[in-house]
């Protein structure tokens, strides 16, 4: 990323982070208490918040200048405020909440232009760029889990599913990011070698087709298609959350509304545990995240990929990202890679066999709450969702959740097992 684009790269993050939530006022701004989401309010806070902490308010001692706001690290500092408090927190209103948005954005661009060649902050402005981005993502999945309307509301185009599997030589394969390639996240550093045995990886994600056949064959009756903590986790489920039957047509639960089952569309708000239960049915395995990467970036007659289809950013033509709703397997077939697998990088998430833990050598970011505590804990997921903006999504970017999430917009593809 330029230097240069940074301010309109800012501009835009904010722009999305309004158009998600204008809409949500009154009871909206705070909703339930849930585990798996925050107060509308007190994250449009936290996310200025956070910008102001590391781009206006650190100073090179590490020490914290004040902030804008009288009290902000009390409210917004999601280190130190317990996520069950923050429904109950004596939080600004709408109006100044917004308003702190837009001071500190300003004092961000102000200080970008008197500072455009200095690399110790420019890193930070990448820093809550993507930490914003991310924050645009978590606000669809609150409005999914809430079942509030989709505000970037798309029609899904083309038709069709994508069968079989394709073949990678396996070897010795570069994992995590490449030095000097651009900004990466602590959990992405760096590149080191592992062996990988010749695998084979499906060209798509499942669909909503295939697993409606483990659903109707009892796959959420079986035990032994489930771990114990799987099991355990499912309880008295029986069938994928937002899917519903009625007179033997499944239907779904996008957002506020409740449409018909599309089985060329890939799978979609489902857990690890779903994923392997489904995987256990299906004679296959999940891929590691190695093998995800290698997948995805692996090409006999160049170095490793950024990205699926080359070294340069995705387009309306490659991928499904940065927008609004899943697209059917078949579709983006510009962005496949080199060895022939699809929508890699958007659409949904994928999930992978493999644990959260660093890379060999793993030195934490100044922002030590982001991976470190997560370690050992969490599974990766890999590849991003069409909710997921462009330029925060690369080969190597790792995201990860407990193995019981499955409001996130994650699905799965799988291995054959040799």
């Amino acid at each position: 990323m330029f230097p240069e684009s940074l301010p309109q790269q800012l501009r835009d993050a904010r722009q999305r982070t309004r158009l998600l939530t204008r809409d949500l006022e009154g009871p909206r701004l705070f909703g339930p208490k849930l585990a798996v989401v925050n107060p509308v309010l007190w994250e449009l806070g936290h996310v200025a918040w956070f910008q102001e902490r590391w781009c206006l308010r650190l100073r090179a001692d590490e020490s914290l200048s004040e902030s804008l706001l009288e009290g902000a690290d009390a409210l917004y500092d999601s280190a130190m405020v317990a996520h069950d408090t923050r429904w109950a927190l004596p939080l600004p209103d709408l109006s100044a909440t917004l308003e702190y948005q837009n001071r500190v954005l300003e004092g961000v661009l102000a200080r970008l232009e008197k500072e455009p060649d200095n690399q110790w902050f420019l890193y930070f402005v990448q820093l809550v760029l993507f930490h914003e981005d991310m924050h645009a993502e978590a606000f669809h999945y609150t409005r999914q889990t809430l079942g509030y309307a989709d505000p970037l509301d798309r029609d899904n185009t083309g038709k069709g599913a994508l069968d079989g599997d394709v073949e990678l030589p396996g070897g010795e394969f570069l994992l995590g990011a490449a030095r000097n390639s651009g900004f990466h996240f602590d959990n992405e550093k760096w590149a080191h070698r592992v062996d990988l045995g010749p695998f084979c990886i499906a060209r798509a994600p499942v669909t909503n087709a295939q697993f409606l056949e483990f659903v109707r064959d009892g796959g959420y009756r079986r035990r032994d298609l489930w771990s114990p903590e799987g099991w355990s986790w499912k309880g008295p489920a029986g069938g994928p959350r937002y899917w519903v039957e009625h007179d033997g047509e499944w239907r779904e639960r996008r957002f506020d509304e409740e449409v018909r089952l599309d089985g060329d569309l890939p799978m979609m708000h489902v857990n690890w545990h779903e994923a392997n239960a489904y995987c256990r049915y299906a004679g296959r395995r999940l891929p590691s995240e190695a093998e995800w990467e290698m997948a995805a970036s692996y090409s006999r007659d160049s170095p490793k990929r950024l990205y699926p289809w080359g070294d340069f950013p995705g387009d309306g033509a490659t991928t499904n990202l940065g927008g609004s709703g899943r697209v059917r397997v078949s579709e983006f077939a510009q962005g496949d890679s080199p060895a022939g697998c699809r929508q890699m990088l958007g659409n949904v998430w994928e999930w992978t066999s493999s644990p959260f833990n660093p890379y060999p050598g793993f030195v934490r970011d100044p922002y030590i709450e982001y991976s470190e505590p997560w370690f050992g804990t969490h599974k990766v997921l890999r590849g991003g969702s069409f909710a997921t903006p462009a330029r925060l999504i690369s080969n190597t970017w790792r995201n990860f959740y407990t193995p019981d999430r499955g409001d996130v917009f994650a699905g799965f593809r799988t291995c054959p097992i040799e």
